[in-house]
């Protein structure tokens, strides 16, 4: 009896069972890769929102200082989820013995959140601006000896 050159059938299946393992494997990674990709889309849109948000800021004088401002983006910008922005302006940095017209620091801190798989994330900026101190900048200092003397 003259042996065939070929497979067995248990080489097929057995090959067929590592070739398919191997499939899931790729697949799973691929899927997980897509996964991956749309949520870094996700996250850049979010902060290219939040860069343009922070100049509008920055270029903003009329932002009232120490109030917190806020508002949402647009769906059609960010992707169609819900998304949204709130900043606050402080007084950063002043000269000790300054006077109205010196120049002050301004700190503009800003979180833009969003929705994504039914949890709140977020991520927080910060800006700094300089600008010409106002009288509300530099209080009147206390009398000496203080009250109740």
């Amino acid at each position: 009896m003259r042996r065939r050159a070929g497979f067995t059938l248990l080489e097929m299946i057995v090959a067929t069972l590592i070739m398919a393992i191997a499939v899931v494997g790729l697949i799973s990674a691929i899927s997980g890769s897509t996964r991956n990709a749309t949520r870094l889309i996700e996250h850049d849109r979010l902060v290219q929102l939040a860069r343009t948000k922070m100049n509008e800021l920055l270029l903003d004088r009329t932002l009232p200082r120490d109030l917190v401002v806020n508002g949402e983006f647009d769906p059609a910008q960010s992707g169609g989820g819900k998304a949204g922005w709130r900043a606050r302006s402080t007084l950063f940095e002043r000269a000790p013995t300054g006077q109205p017209g010196a120049m002050v620091l301004d700190r503009i801190q800003l979180e833009v959140w969003w929705m994504a798989s039914g949890a709140r994330r977020s991520f927080t900026l910060e800006g700094y601006r300089s600008r010409f101190a106002v009288k509300e900048d530099y209080p009147p200092l206390p009398a000496p000896g203080g009250q109740g003397q």
